[in-house]
């Protein structure tokens, strides 16, 4: 059994900012994806500049990446991993979406 996609989106802001959101669920679960899940989930400007980053990447398990920083991210389920995201990315843009 391959990868299911479970959410492919891309906004692009009218200041060109780009929101970009790709969840996949595995075949099965592993000891890094617990969760089923591999997912990246992009905010950046359009040179390129990641603003806020969540994935969860082969040695590195689930994090997120604030500007240059980057932390451990405690993965409980989606919809939680949305709310957070939308959250910093409402923060990165002076409070606003």
């Amino acid at each position: 059994m391959k990868a299911m996609l479970v959410i492919d989106r891309k906004v692009v802001f009218p200041d060109v900012a780009i929101v970009q959101m790709v969840i996949w669920r595995l075949p099965e679960e592993d000891i890094e994806r617990r969760h089923g899940l591999k997912y990246r989930i992009y905010y950046g400007l359009s040179d390129g500049t990641c603003l806020v980053r969540y994935d969860n990447e082969r040695g590195k398990g689930d994090h997120r990446h604030w500007g240059d920083r980057e932390e451990p991210y405690r993965f409980v389920d989606i919809e939680t991993l949305i709310t957070d995201f939308l959250n910093d990315v409402a923060k990165a843009r002076g409070g606003r979406l």
